[in-house]
Formats: structure tokens, C-alpha cells, sequence
């Protein structure tokens, strides 16, 4: 045990790297990037600090370029499942009872590896797997996941040092026990930071974790994997596992010790996990933590008074970094009158300046969708859009999948509020706007509000404050995370902790002191000093 009272560093968000043409970042994680794309991987999974490979592969391949395979992952069966479980819960023994300052060194030694000796290979790992321009790799494979490890090990020492009031004769202690069985982790293919910060939060605290990566971002989880185990963390405490998704979540969540689950990804397949669970509710020794982060339907509503630049600004960036594969990405927006034509020529003349392709060149702000599915998806609303008399498709509406899957950033304008790329969730680089009479801004807000069944992000812009106050009050259910003249992507872990309502989840704020509390539970112990030896008090004379 250790002996003090003892202070974490002072935990700050890692700077963003520019990599601008020159730079010595840019010429080490492209030449990184080079050497892990004409590598050929085998990535297996990693139960009880062992690697196992079944044989039974599936190969992976860049997004840009679908027919080059940079590698294969081994897949499970439900015994490989099972001996995950087994031996998690065997080294949760030891793991539970670790001192709170061994757990905390070994997630800031991940940290700093990620900031050091690992950024370039997580950076090209992303940009391959993910198709993510070097930006967006290097603020969240590497920055993000970074600042979830450090602003989480301060976290917990913030949640520990949380005591109830004592007296001179009795002494009261919270104690914030892990959960008491395994957690189970769904990450998505999105973001690299979410893949890591899923297992390692819950594992902080003191749990063992299942984790199943997306297996479209296995290449880049195998990086995460191995920042882990150099990083310290113990056999069995994270179990890395691939295959069946139907298959593993059901073996785990017909566990007895199954205790939390910690999910990002669709709503569909979250309700149906929430489902599952119910019905096996009985079999638990304990309720299990439910976590969700879902979809979204996120949206950007601009007052009469908005600077029309700056508008299509956020929507040129909130709609389309990334191809807008984010659960934050604006999908959705409502333009007033006045300001649609200003707002139309900077934005098509924004769109008109992108360039496409694959993000090992720089110059390329878009690169393409992640697998064959979503691209058929979405173009296939794309080719809805042309046909359909109510809309117009302003730019885009081009698509190409005979090397890599590339949408062209596409602007919908639609005269029915309601028409169906304004509520259905999209995840990709297609935004749909309606553009409202100037003096219908309350209506119009609270049609944002009664549009969509999702409740992640959202921005209003407005120099009115008026206005703006009125946006705050009609659309305090409608986002988790609220931006007044700003897009609604880009949070910050420890300045804007991340999550919403509604059916985009159970908004536990990741990125803040609210998610952790999520995979404790704590236990009150009273100590009395002096013990009473006779029952009578005073009241019965």
C-alpha cells in the first residue's frame, strides 16, 4: 500500500501538432505511414496476455484504396470468449486491490508514450485504417486519447478525495470500489481515442474489462493494444477479443459477473444490448452499469443576424472533416432568408476548394467513407435526393467506389422540413438544409427541436442575444453538447465533456468525472470511537 497522500501531475490538454510542409512530424508520420501501409499485419487477440490467433481471418484495407490489404485479424469463437471472461474476473482479484497511484502511473505512462515514441505509428495507423486526414488523426488518436488518459487519472483522484463529513466520535469514509464483475467495451471505427478510452476509464478504477473493437479500426487498435501492454497494464486486466459481434456480446452478456457495459456506436444496436440485458436481468449477481454514446442528428441554426461566413464556415467544417463520420457532424441545418444567398456562395465556394483522395497527400481535406456499406447508403440518398421534387442538390452529389469509397461533399436544400436526410442519420459528408422565413426563428427552433429523435449536438449563431437566450431555453433537450456561434463538433476532453440524451445515449459525459462514476460503486464505512453500552436514551428517563 502505498504511504501518503499522493498528487498526480497537474493533467493539460497535449498540444496539437501542425504538421505543416518541412516539419519534422510531417516527414516522420509519413514516412511511418509508408511503412505501415506496404507492411502486411496479423493482428490476433490478446486474452490473459497471450496472443491468439484461430485462423479464422478476415482482412483489412484501407478505405482509400479497398483493394490493397495492409493486414488480418484473427476472429473467436465462443471459448475464446469464454477464457477471456474467466480470466479477467481471475485477475480482477489482484487488479481491484492495486493501489490507486500504481493504476494511475501505468495510464500516464500510456500517455506519454502516445505523446512520444508511439504518436507517428498511431497517427498513420489511423490515417490508414480510418482514412483520416493527418489532422484529424493527429487531434484524435493522438491528442484526444492522450488527454482521456491524463484528465482521467486526475479524475480519479478528485472522485477519491470526495469524503462525507465526520465528527470528534465517529469517523466517516467513502471508499469507491470497483464494479464487481467485468465490463464489457464496444468501441466504434470513428475515432481511435474512444477505442482506447472505452476499456482503459473503466480499468482505472480498478475494473476488468472485455473489449471488442470495431473491425473496420482493428489495425489502429492493435496500436492502442500494444501502448497498453508496454505501458504496463497486466495480463487479463483488458481483454482484447474480435469476431461475431451477435456472438460475443451474447456470451458475455449471459455471464453471471457481467456488471457494466461501455458502448459507443449505433442506437439500434444499443437498444437492442439494453434489450438483451433486460431479459437476462435475473441472471446477474449485480445490476449492471449501462453507457451508452449513440447517434446523432446534429444540427446548426442561424439567426437573421448570424455572419454568414462564419455560418458556412462551421458547416464546411462541422459536415464534412472527416466526411463526416463523427456523432457530432452537423447533418442538419436551418438557414434564415436573408443570409442563405451569403451564406450559399461561401460555403459552394468552400466546397469548390476541397480537394479528395488519399490522405497520405496533405493537400486532401476529404478522403473516403469507411467501408462499401456506407457508401452504397449513402449515395444511395444522394440518388433519392435527385429524384425527389421538393429538394436540389446545391453541390455534389457525385460518388465513386472503383478504387476507394469517395463521396463528394454533397448540400441538400429541401423545402420540407421533414423530408427524410433532415431526421434519418446519415455518417457521411451529406448535409441537408431548410432555410426558414427571418421572422419564424421560434417556430423554427422549436421545429429543431421536435425533428429528430437524437439529442448529441447542436449550434445556434446569432449576434442577437436575444435571439441566442431564446435558442439556449427552446433547445435545452435537443443537444448534450450546445455551441453558441461555433460548430457543433470539436469537444474537448476537460473543457467540454461529450454526450447526449434522447436516443443519443445516456449522456455520462465522457471526458469528465461523471463517466468514471459510472464504474465505481462505492462503499460508506462509519467508524465509532466510542461505543454506546446502553440502549436507553435520554428521552426514556
Amino acid at each position: 500500500m502505498g504511504k501518503g497522500f499522493f498528487e498526480v501531475p497537474i493533467a493539460i490538454n497535449e498540444p496539437i501538432k501542425g504538421y505543416a510542409p518541412g516539419s519534422s512530424e510531417r516527414t516522420e508520420v509519413l514516412k511511418t505511414y509508408k511503412e505501415m501501409y506496404g507492411n502486411n499485419i496479423d493482428v490476433a487477440m490478446y486474452i490473459n496476455g497471450e496472443n491468439i490467433k484461430t485462423g479464422d481471418i478476415s482482412t483489412m484495407s484501407p478505405p482509400h484504396d479497398h483493394q490493397h490489404v495492409v493486414g488480418t485479424f484473427h476472429k473467436a469463437e465462443k471459448k475464446h470468449i469464454e477464457t477471456a471472461i474467466n480470466g479477467a474476473l481471475k485477475a480482477r482479484e489482484k487488479w481491484a486491490n492495486t493501489p490507486w497511484e500504481q493504476r494511475a502511473a501505468i495510464f500516464l505512462r500510456a500517455a506519454e508514450l502516445i505523446a512520444g515514441p508511439y504518436r507517428a505509428k498511431i497517427n498513420a495507423a489511423t490515417m490508414i485504417a480510418q482514412s483520416k486526414t493527418i489532422h484529424q488523426a493527429e487531434i484524435d488518436a493522438a491528442c484526444e486519447l492522450i488527454d482521456f488518459l491524463r484528465f482521467n487519472v486526475q479524475f480519479m483522484t478528485e472522485i477519491y478525495a470526495e469524503q462525507p463529513e465526520s465528527t470528534s466520535d465517529a469517523w466517516n469514509r467513502l471508499e469507491y470500489r470497483p464494479l464487481e464483475g467485468f465490463i464489457y467495451a464496444i468501441t466504434p471505427f470513428n475515432f481511435t481515442a474512444i477505442a482506447g478510452n472505452l476499456p482503459a476509464s473503466a480499468a482505472l478504477m480498478g475494473n476488468v474489462v472485455i473489449w471488442k473493437p470495431s473491425d473496420s479500426q482493428i489495425f489502429s487498435a492493435k496500436i492502442v493494444l500494444d501502448v497498453f501492454k508496454e505501458a504496463g497494464v497486466p495480463a487479463g486486466v483488458i481483454q482484447m477479443v474480435m469476431g461475431d459481434p451477435v456472438m460475443i456480446t451474447d456470451t458475455v452478456l449471459a455471464n453471471s459477473d457481467f456488471s457494466g457495459i461501455h458502448f459507443t456506436g449505433s442506437t439500434h444496436v444499443f437498444k437492442n444490448i439494453w434489450q438483451k440485458i433486460g431479459v437476462n436481468i435475473q441472471n446477474y449477481k449485480t445490476y449492471p452499469r449501462i453507457v451508452g454514446e449513440t447517434g446523432g442528428k446534429d444540427f446548426i441554426v442561424a439567426h437573421k443576424t448570424a455572419n454568414p461566413k462564419q455560418v458556412a464556415t462551421a458547416i464546411a467544417r462541422g459536415a464534412f472533416e472527416f466526411q463526416g463520420q463523427k456523432c457530432s457532424a452537423a447533418s442538419r441545418c436551418y438557414i434564415s432568408k436573408s443570409i442563405w444567398k451569403d451564406v450559399k456562395s461561401n460555403l459552394v465556394e468552400d466546397i469548390k476548394s476541397f480537394k479528395i483522395g488519399s490522405p497520405e497527400d496533405m493537400n486532401n481535406f476529404i478522403t473516403a467513407v469507411i467501408h462499401e456499406g456506407s457508401f452504397d447508403k449513402l449515395a444511395s440518398f444522394i440518388d433519392q435526393a435527385k429524384s425527389d421534387d421538393n429538394v436540389e442538390i446545391v453541390i455534389g452529389g457525385t460518388y465513386d467506389k472503383s478504387k476507394g469509397y469517395f463521396i463528394d461533399p454533397t448540400v441538400i436544400l429541401t423545402k420540407d422540413p421533414t423530408y427524410t436526410t433532415m431526421h434519418t442519420e446519415l455518417f457521411g459528408p451529406v448535409v441537408t438544409i431548410f432555410v426558414f422565413e427571418d421572422d419564424h426563428w421560434e417556430e423554427t427552433l422549436q421545429l429543431v427541436d421536435q425533428t429528430s429523435e437524437y439529442a448529441l449536438t447542436g449550434a445556434v449563431f446569432s449576434e442577437d442575444r436575444y435571439a441566442l437566450e431564446l435558442g439556449v431555453k427552446k433547445l435545452q433537450n435537443a443537444a448534450g453538447n450546445f455551441y453558441i456561434n461555433d460548430k457543433p463538433t470539436g469537444a474537448v476532453v476537460g473543457q467540454q465533456p461529450f454526450g447526449g440524451a434522447r436516443a443519443s445515449g445516456t449522456n455520462d459525459k465522457a471526458g469528465s468525472k461523471l463517466n468514471l462514476y459510472r464504474w465505481v460503486s462505492p462503499r460508506m464505512i462509519k467508524e465509532t470511537f466510542v461505543t454506546p453500552t446502553d440502549y436507553r436514551y435520554p428521552f426514556l428517563g
